[in-house]
């Protein structure tokens, strides 16, 4: 393209025409990095256009083990699909078909003091306490029921369009996982979502998020299938850490028994404890978390 200038080719008409020429060529610089370079800085978002976190290539994760504290009695027919510790007790969710049900269990003994038995036509999954109330989460029905802590008299039901797997709570919100790598937060009275993450381990997506509970600022989740929990940082979706517990359910503890996958995270914040259990397993773990 040949540009012509308006004006007689004078010196100073030559000096008007460069700096014509000059000043085109900035406004097309600054057009072309407005376009792509503030473009490019701009959050991506999920189906519901809400802000997903963005995966830190640079974000290394650590690895802890665990050392086992004390060891408690556990009922081995439970198919422990959620964990509470609140005010002295175990509360304790289970899954299966025509077995399911919310517990609250005495740690010393492993006895269950009180027992509600879900319909046969719901699969109960995670369990958190929130404002004297219990809350438990079911599988497939996209159902959330709510009870009276003492008595597990009803007390309501919410709705929610995803599978159910592990629930906890912040002090603020209910958190929700549903099996993918998205972790939900909902009103802990209106069960309406808030917000959402995905959890990554740097560039890598984690999947099968099941049983949580909240712990020292932080996501614990149980991965299924998997002797691991991860610990994942609530403002942006980052794995933070991978606690390894394989080994932990040992042939003497396990005597013979049918058992299925480690499942169930409970915190007592009082005294510091954490305890760890799985589905159909006849011992509950007291651990102590060791940085390797």
């Amino acid at each position: 393209m040949v540009f012509r200038s308006q004006y007689p080719l004078s010196s100073k008409n030559l000096y008007r025409y460069f700096r014509r020429m000059l000043i085109f060529k900035y406004i097309i610089f600054f057009n072309v990095f407005f376009v792509f370079g503030c473009g490019c800085s701009r959050s991506t978002s999920d189906a519901n256009g809400t802000p997903s976190a963005q995966p830190s290539v640079q974000h290394e994760s650590l690895n802890y083990g665990y050392e086992v504290v004390e060891k408690y009695e556990h009922d081995p027919e439970a198919f422990t699909q959620g964990l509470v510790y609140f005010n002295g007790y175990l509360y304790e969710g289970t899954g299966l078909y025509g077995y399911s049900s919310v517990r609250k269990v005495d740690l010393a003994t492993g006895k269950v003091i009180k027992q509600y038995d879900l319909p046969t036509r719901y699969f109960g999954e995670g369990i958190t306490v929130f404002s004297n109330r219990l809350l438990q989460l079911t599988w497939q029905k996209g159902l959330m029921f709510a009870y009276e802590i003492d008595s597990f008299k009803s007390l309501a039901q919410y709705s929610y369009d995803t599978e159910g797997w592990g629930l906890t709570n912040d002090g603020s919100h209910l958190i929700m996982s549903d099996g993918t790598e998205v972790i939900y937060f909902r009103d802990p009275f209106s069960f309406e979502e808030t917000g959402r993450l995905r959890v990554r381990d740097g560039d890598r997506v984690i999947k099968n998020l099941n049983e949580l509970e909240f712990i020292g600022g932080e996501i614990w989740a149980n991965v299924w299938q998997t002797d691991r929990i991860a610990r994942i940082n609530p403002n942006n979706g980052n794995v933070n850490g991978w606690i390894n517990l394989a080994g932990l359910l040992s042939d003497e503890d396990r005597n013979g028994r049918r058992v299925d996958v480690l499942n169930g995270i409970a915190f007592d914040g009082l005294n510091q404890r954490i305890f760890v259990t799985g589905k159909w397993w006849p011992v509950l773990y007291e651990i102590k978390i060791v940085e390797l």
